[in-house]
C-alpha cells in the first residue's frame, strides 16, 4: 500500500514514521521545505533513538528509511490511502481534499486526523463522500497505541474497515468511533485540561501543583504538562471546536488563561515555552 501523509509537523511526522515502520511506502508531503526537513530530522531522530535503545535493528533501521520519501510537490499525491494532518481548520482541510479528489483514483481512501472537526462535514463537498473516513492519532503517534477510526454519514463500511485494518497494520489498537463532536477521547479527556485550567482561573493552585496532584493520583502527566507536549495551540483550537459543536455549553467553554498563551505565541515544548519554560 502507498500511503501519503499531508502534514510534516510532529503528528505527521509520528504517522508517517509509523506507516514506514510497518512496511508501507509512505510519502511525507509539506508546503513547505523547512517543514518537510524539520520533519525528516524528527523522524530520523526517533529512529536513532530505537536503534540505540535496541527497539529495532540496523536493518529494520535502514528499510523503514528507504520506504520513507519525502515532497512539496502537490501532484506527487497519488496513491492507495491519504491522511491529512494539517491545520485543524475546516476551510483547509475541505480545500485539500477537494484538490487530491480531482488527481486520485476513486478507489483512493482520503482521511482525515482531525481531533474534532466533524467527519461528515469535512467530507460534504466531496463528489465520493463513500471513501472519505476519520483516522484519529493521538501525540505522540510513534509511541500512542490507540486510533479512533470515525465515519461520517456517507462513509462506506468497507472504507472504515480497510482504515482499521490499516492502523492494526501499524501495531495499533483501533476503534471504531461515530461522528460526534471530540469522538470518544477528546470528548472524555476535554474536562481534564478545562478543569484544570478553571482551578488556576480561580486561583485554587499553579500549575505545577495542580499537575503533581493529577501525577500522584495516577496520571502520567498534569493536564499542563500534557497541554504543552501536544501543543497549547492545538489543544485550544480543539476545545474552542467542541465548545462551538455542543452550541457553547459552559462545560468546554476555552479558558482565558490558554488564550493568552497562544496569543504569546507560548505553544509548549515546540516553542520552547508553554505553560513551562522548555530553553533553560
Amino acid at each position: 500500500m502507498k500511503v501519503i501523509i499531508a502534514g510534516a509537523g510532529v503528528m505527521g511526522s509520528g504517522i508517517a514514521l509509523c506507516s514506514a515502520q510497518a512496511g508501507h511506502e509512505t510519502l511525507l508531503y509539506d508546503l513547505h521545505d523547512e517543514a518537510i526537513a524539520k520533519g525528516k530530522k524528527y523522524i530520523e531522530s526517533e529512529l536513532r533513538k530505537s536503534l540505540e535503545k535496541s527497539r529495532i535493528d540496523q536493518a529494520k533501521h535502514d528499510q523503514t528509511l528507504g520506504l520513507l520519501n519525502y515532497t512539496t510537490d502537490f501532484s506527487q499525491l497519488t496513491g492507495d490511502l491519504i491522511l491529512e494532518a494539517v491545520l485543524e481548520r475546516l476551510d483547509v482541510k475541505k480545500e485539500l481534499f477537494s484538490k487530491l479528489e480531482q488527481q486520485n483514483s476513486v478507489h483512493t481512501i482520503l482521511a482525515s486526523n482531525t481531533s474534532s472537526i466533524p467527519i461528515t462535514q469535512i467530507g460534504s463537498s466531496l463528489t465520493h463522500p463513500g471513501r472519505f473516513v476519520g483516522i484519529h492519532f493521538f501525540n505522540p503517534a510513534q509511541i500512542m497505541k490507540l486510533v479512533e477510526i470515525i465515519s461520517g454519514v456517507a462513509t462506506d463500511t468497507a472504507i472504515a474497515k480497510q482504515a482499521f485494518d490499516w492502523a492494526v497494520s501499524l501495531g495499533k489498537t483501533a476503534v471504531y468511533a461515530k461522528d460526534a463532536p471530540g469522538f470518544i477521547v477528546n470528548r472524555v479527556a476535554r474536562h481534564y485540561y478545562v478543569e484544570g485550567l478553571k482551578c488556576a482561573e480561580e486561583q485554587v493552585a499553579d500549575f505545577t501543583a495542580i499537575d503533581r496532584l493529577c501525577e500522584a493520583s495516577g496520571f502520567k502527566l498534569g493536564p499542563y504538562r500534557l497541554m504543552d507536549l501536544i501543543g497549547v495551540e492545538t489543544n485550544f483550537s480543539v476545545t474552542s471546536s467542541m465548545y462551538a459543536q455542543f452550541h457553547q455549553d459552559g462545560k468546554f467553554r476555552p479558558s482565558r488563561i490558554q488564550q493568552q498563551k497562544v496569543d504569546a505565541g507560548h505553544f509548549g515544548r515546540k516553542t520552547g515555552k508553554g505553560f513551562y519554560d522548555y530553553e533553560s
